[in-house]
C-alpha cells in the first residue's frame, strides 16, 4: 500500500525534474575581434560603409573593454572627413585606453580641421573680430609652442629679381627635375603640411 502512495509522488518528481533540465537552445559565442574587423573592412571596401559602422558598433558593445572597434570607426570617419564623429569615437576609445596615441592623434587632428574650417568660414563672413580673434591668436600661439615653431604659416615669398637674358639650352632630363611626384599619405597628420 505504501507503494501506491509513493508512486504518484515519484512520477510527479520525475516530471518536474525533466521540465527543470537545461534548455536545448543554441549557445551563442562571441566572434573574435580579428574576424569582426576583417568583415567590417571587407564590407566598407564593398561600398557599404553604414553596414561596416553598424558591425563595428556592435563589436564595441559586445567587447566593452576593447578600444579597437572604436578606433576603427574614428579612423573611417576621419577618412570620410566627418571630423565631429571621428572626435566622438576617438574620445570613446580613449575612455577605454587613456594612453592610446592614435586616439589622441585622431581627436587632435579632427579638432584642428573643424577649427580651421570654422575660422575660415568666419573670416569669409567678416566676423573675425573681438574675443574670437584673440582666442584664435591664443590657439595659434599654443600651436607654435607645441610644434616648436616660431611661425605656423610658411614664410612670405621672396621678391624675384630679374636676371640678364641668357640663351636657353635644353639639357637632357631637365623636364624630369622640375616635376614632382606626389605620394599618397595615410597618416592623419598629412593634411597639416
Amino acid at each position: 500500500m505504501n507503494f501506491y502512495r509513493i508512486l504518484p509522488a515519484l512520477a510527479g518528481a520525475a516530471l518536474i525534474g525533466a521540465c527543470a533540465g537545461p534548455a536545448s537552445a543554441p549557445v551563442e559565442r562571441k566572434a573574435s575581434m580579428a574576424s569582426i574587423l576583417s568583415d567590417a573592412d571587407a564590407t566598407a571596401k564593398a561600398g557599404r560603409p553604414d553596414q561596416a559602422y553598424a558591425m563595428l558598433k556592435a563589436a564595441a558593445a559586445t567587447h566593452p573593454t576593447d578600444k579597437t572597434p572604436l578606433l576603427r570607426i574614428a579612423q573611417m570617419r576621419f577618412d570620410d572627413k566627418n571630423y565631429g564623429e571621428a572626435i566622438v569615437s576617438g574620445l570613446q576609445a580613449l575612455e577605454r585606453d587613456p594612453d592610446d596615441m592614435l586616439g589622441y592623434s585622431l581627436v587632435a587632428v579632427s579638432g584642428l580641421r573643424v577649427s580651421s574650417k570654422a575660422l575660415g568660414d568666419l573670416s569669409l563672413k567678416n566676423g573675425f573680430t573681438g574675443s574670437v580673434r584673440s582666442e584664435a591668436q591664443d590657439l595659434a600661439a599654443l600651436l607654435r609652442k607645441t610644434l616648436n615653431e616660431s611661425i605656423v604659416s610658411p614664410p612670405a615669398p621672396r621678391p624675384v629679381t630679374p636676371r640678364p637674358a641668357t640663351p636657353a639650352t635644353p639639357t637632357k632630363g631637365a623636364g624630369a627635375a622640375a616635376s614632382t611626384i606626389k605620394v599618397p599619405c595615410s597618416n592623419p597628420f598629412c593634411g597639416l603640411n
